[in-house]
């Protein structure tokens, strides 16, 4: 069994940074003992900037763009992603003609690539889907499924939407046999107490559904604090928040720490820390050199840009820490050693 919250908060105000870590690590330990640390390649495309103005728009609009976006997902794949993750496809805007619209999308997606790992659509947007469609959450959530859908989006429970709306979202989805992974932003200067309240809430949910296939703790880039914005957590904060998640949340297998969100420096200790994950490394469709994602919800942002790595320099970061690196697919299922 996981620390109580009482134990969490106390570890997050510890100064035992070490002692931290070698709990962490023994629960990885415990969990993980095979010494292997796992990353996926898996592209994220925009559909936004692949079809333009069909994807606020019903199917007729999808069929005549959906060329363009499979040979977006064809030159991915070349490259060797073995998932994609569809961004830019919801305008926050719900309706029935915008479910109807995706559900196109997702059917031609799957009805050309039978195999391939299909994710999107965030926790919130399938919130506001669902509110201006009229459907339920569980009802749209089926339909997207059933339409080609493997799984949504991973985002921010805390500031996406409120928490208990993210929280319906994921129970609905696992509900119907859809995992899914939780993701917690956090910055320095939040209230710790905050970090605490979610971590239950992600463990309580865990032991109803068992749903969760991995959690992300994922510190929040500096923003223009000098006017009023916030400084990032600093390398020690992250560490700690990462260490107590992974002893909090000893109900989930996984933890991820993502090299390029976090930076290498951090991810290499983040694998003593806890983290048996280091994310995802996106093939870049231009045909440049693959670079690693740098937020599974989608999108960049500038932290992202300037710590882009390659796999070649993730797998030696993984060894380095004393591991051995596996590429393994998007679902967490499969494990391909080379």
């Amino acid at each position: 069994m996981g620390i109580s919250r009482k134990e969490a908060l106390d570890c997050l105000r510890s100064n035992d940074l070490i002692g931290i870590g070698m709990e962490a690590d023994a629960v990885r330990l415990r969990l993980h003992p095979e010494g292997v640390v796992g990353y996926a390649i898996e592209a994220a495309i925009d559909c936004a900037t692949v079809m333009g103005s069909s994807t606020r728009e019903g199917n007729q609009a999808v069929v005549g763009c959906a060329p363009r976006l499979f040979d977006a997902i064809d030159e991915t794949i070349e490259l060797g992603s073995t998932g994609v993750r569809l961004v830019g496809w919801a305008d926050g805007i719900g309706s029935e003609s915008k479910v109807c619209g995706i559900e196109g999308m997702l059917r031609g997606i799957r009805q050309r690539f039978p195999t391939l790992w299909i994710e999107g659509l965030s926790a919130s947007e399938i919130a506001t889907l669902a509110t201006g469609s009229g459907l339920t959450l569980r009802e749209t959530i089926a339909r997207l499924r059933g339409a080609g859908l493997n799984s949504i989006a991973s985002d921010d429970a805390q500031a996406q939407c409120g928490a208990e709306e993210w929280l319906a979202v994921h129970r609905a989805a696992h509900g119907l046999g859809m995992s899914t992974v939780a993701t917690m932003h956090f910055g320095a200067g939040q209230a710790l107490e905050l970090r605490v309240d979610l971590l239950a809430a992600v463990r309580q949910l865990q032991q109803e559904t068992g749903g969760f296939t991995a959690f992300i703790p994922r510190g929040l880039p500096s923003r223009n604090a000098s006017s009023g914005g916030w400084d990032g957590p600093t390398a020690v904060e992250q560490l700690k928040t990462l260490a107590v998640a992974r002893v909090f949340l000893d109900n989930i297998e996984n933890i991820q720490l993502n090299g390029a969100a976090q930076g290498l420096k951090v991810l290499q200790m983040g694998l003593r820390f806890g983290a048996n994950d280091a994310g995802s490394v996106t093939p870049l469709a231009n045909g440049t050199k693959s670079a690693n994602s740098a937020n599974t919800g989608g999108g960049e942002n500038a932290a992202a840009v300037a710590n882009r790595v390659s796999e070649e320099d993730l797998r030696r970061i993984i060894r380095d820490a004393g591991f051995q690196p596996v590429q393994r697919d998007t679902p967490y299922r499969t494990m391909f050693l080379n």
